[in-house]
């Protein structure tokens, strides 16, 4: 009996998955809940456990398609099954093309039987769909990519024949209706269209924009897609700063005390299997400023804001793919020890894409750490839709001046982004003075 593997849905709002990487492939010998796939979603990147054991007779999704969530991606057969026969219906497809070949004798006019049909690519130069389609189905027809793809040839998708599952338009699709230069489906139709009429010989100049401004200037470079981590994060970015009034206050901070107390309880946090790090300190010092000034830990919901009771303190962890924010929920509930475990657990399940969706979400205030790269102090932009960030800089040794003394301390600069549309300056000050003196004033029985 074979097992159908569907796209799981990866967090309550994702609609859709894509398939970045094929772990398996077909004829390949699996057991359950081992890694089959890899997925891209905007909520995170994981990989995707087997169902059941036995043999891959089928894969259904190729690798950078964007799938929907149910819908079946591979088949997994008994063990000692064989392979589906590779299913050729797409392959068939191009069969009814020489109909319009065998209009062509009776015209006697090959070349203006084609033109009419797949040049629509001269971009359709309204931006609306059409009447016989809903934005809805156009959607569900549609993946996030194929829909920037469309808005930027003003492109009708509702105009294009799609072949993926259930009519959906996939990016060889709209690639192949806008004659996107390189791709395989576009490039045989072209020469056709071009051999009759030299007037249509500087198509080749109008392909360099599409391969790179580089390309224009005769500079050498190559041009990637964004992947799917990278897509999201750009737009949450952008979304951010047209959302958010954002303002910024830089707090210099002695971390003098913090590393007398670290240094003493170290060797005593690694036998309990956690790392104590100053980023420790700072989640704690967070944790207790949040609950002195709770404004700091809401959000934003249309014209109201938003009191969140628990306290979840998002980690920006930098990746070698992107960036991500894996959420510590009940920040305020843990211990020094609590939280230093937590932020390296979740940072290398991260790494490892291994986090839940809802780990990455729900998150109540972001802390970012710039400074483990060298930075003094960055001006993080807000983690929609909360309404404070705080950007970490690096800790080094620096002279200050202590009692009219010169004297040498680990110091640092924390940068608090906030939202000035509910939160003022002097709330965000006093925010960052309560984190500053419980930094500055550790105690070692605190530790």
């Amino acid at each position: 009996m074979s097992t159908e593997v569907v796209m799981p849905q990866m967090g309550e709002s994702v609609a859709e998955g894509t398939i970045v990487r094929w772990i398996k492939k077909v004829g390949d010998t699996i057991e359950r809940d081992e890694p089959l796939f890899e997925i891209s979603t905007d909520k995170v990147d994981a990989e995707i456990p087997s169902p059941a054991a036995g043999v891959i007779t089928e894969i259904r999704a190729q690798e950078g398609e964007t799938v929907e969530v149910n819908s079946v991606v591979a088949v997994i057969g008994e063990a000692g099954s064989k392979p589906a026969a590779p299913v050729s219906t797409p392959a068939a497809a191009p069969a009814p093309a020489p109909a319009p070949a065998a209009v062509q004798p009776a015209a006697s006019q090959p070349a203006p039987a084609r033109p009419s049909e797949p040049k629509p690519a001269a971009v359709e130069s309204h931006t609306e769909t059409s009447s016989d389609a809903t934005d809805d189905d156009v959607r569900q027809r549609s993946s996030p990519l194929v829909r920037k793809i469309a808005k930027e040839h003003n492109v009708d998708i509702s105009r294009i024949p799609g072949t993926g599952t259930s009519g959906r338009v996939t990016k060889n699709d709209i690639l192949s209706f806008i004659g996107a230069p390189g791709e395989k489906a576009a490039a045989p139709a072209a020469p056709a269209s071009r051999a009759p009429s030299p007037a249509s010989t500087p198509a080749p100049a109008a392909k360099a924009p599409a391969g790179g401004a580089a390309s224009g200037t005769g500079l050498a470079g190559q041009v990637v897609p964004m992947s799917v981590m990278r897509r999201k994060i750009a737009e949450h970015m952008v979304q951010s700063r047209r959302t958010s009034a954002h303002v910024h206050s830089v707090f210099e901070v002695n971390f003098g005390q913090v590393e007398k107390v670290r240094q003493a309880k170290k060797a005593e946090y690694e036998r309990a299997g956690a790392k104590l790090t100053y980023l420790s300190f700072i989640l704690k010092a967070v944790v207790d400023a949040l609950r002195t000034v709770p404004i700091m830990n809401a959000s934003v919901d249309g014209d109201n804001i938003v009191y969140h009771k628990q306290v979840n303190i998002g980690i920006a962890v930098a990746l070698d793919w992107g960036l991500i924010v894996p959420v510590i929920k009940g920040a305020d509930e843990k211990n020094l020890l609590g939280l230093s475990r937590a932020v390296v657990d979740l940072a290398n399940r991260a790494r490892a894409k291994q986090l839940k969706p809802d780990e990455v979400s729900g998150g109540t205030f972001t802390i970012t750490n710039p400074g483990v790269f060298g930075a003094l102090f960055g001006m993080p932009i807000i983690n929609q839709p909360q309404v404070g960030i705080l950007g970490v800089g690096a800790i080094e040794k620096r002279p200050v001046i202590i009692d009219d003394a010169i004297a040498i301390r680990h110091m640092a600069y924390l940068a608090i982004g906030y939202d000035h549309r509910i939160i003022d300056g002097a709330v965000a000050d006093e925010f960052m003075s309560q984190v500053k003196h419980t930094i500055e004033h550790w105690e070692l029985s605190e530790a």
